[in-house]
């Protein structure tokens, strides 16, 4: 559900369906599901390439996401590594693929949560990860207010804050970003759901029931710009202020 409540309100809400895999299982996952393949064509496949890389003078570009992950949080200071990482996300369905926002929640041994990340994309097909660490948890939820400092909307300026409220993944799903000009709330988006068992049938259901999906999600927001557009709410270009635009990975040149 995505909120606008200023300049003009705009409101919509649609029904989608996510994964929320153990990234050392992902070469279980396609032994086990007929569906499902890893760096591979398939029905769904989940794809390195499509998640966070790291730059040029970073560790190799080669290595599989946790490792990926494992090194980001080394760059951000991190020095005890989790035991687990659990990703909510999209998969590429019959090869295309779209993630507005993937969630990589971090465990230790004891399945206790310790870090977060909010990896946002854009349609430009570049990324921004948003590291939420110990300091930001609350119970059973990570929250961390930051300057957002990416291009995400064209209706919403670059140096607007994020509001993250991530809550740990269970038998329901509760996700919350709002945006802030200064201390007022001008924009709610939430995600919510509740948890499946991940089978070949339920797997070829939620194909049928929400076909192309991923597809359908980058047709949906160029929708829901249009709709913004016809409303005139203020128009910001991706040439401005690139000085607001900062630690973008994938940049768009």
């Amino acid at each position: 559900m995505h909120h606008r409540l200023a300049p003009k309100k705009h409101r919509f809400e649609y029904s989608i369906f996510m994964f929320y895999i153990d990234l050392d299982e992902l070469q279980v996952l396609k032994k086990k599901l007929l569906f499902v393949s890893h760096n591979r064509f398939n029905l769904f496949s989940f794809k390195d390439k499509e998640h966070l890389q790291l730059p040029a003078g970073a560790p190799d570009k080669s290595k599989p996401v946790k490792q990926q992950i494992l090194d980001y949080l080394v760059l951000n200071g991190v020095n005890r590594a989790p035991h687990r990482i659990m990703l909510l996300t999209n998969l590429s369905i019959l090869g295309y693929n779209f993630n507005p926002v993937s969630f990589y929640y971090c465990f230790d041994a004891n399945n206790a949560p310790l870090y977060c990340i909010a990896e946002v994309s854009n349609t430009f097909r570049e990324m921004k990860p948003y590291f939420l660490g110990p300091e930001t948890r609350q119970a059973e939820t990570f929250h961390l207010n930051t300057t957002k400092y990416f291009y995400v909307s064209p209706f919403i300026a670059h140096n607007t804050n994020f509001d993250f409220n991530i809550t740990i993944p269970g038998k329901k799903l509760s996700v919350r970003i709002d945006d802030f000009d200064d201390t007022k709330r001008f924009f709610i988006s939430t995600l919510t759901g509740t948890q499946k068992a991940l089978t070949d049938s339920r797997l070829l259901w939620y194909f049928l029931r929400f076909p192309f999906l991923t597809l359908r999600v980058m047709g949906l927001i160029h929708w829901q710009a249009f709709r913004l557009w016809i409303k005139k709410i203020r128009f910001y270009k991706k040439s401005e202020n690139q000085d607001l635009q900062r630690e973008v990975y994938r940049k768009y040149n």
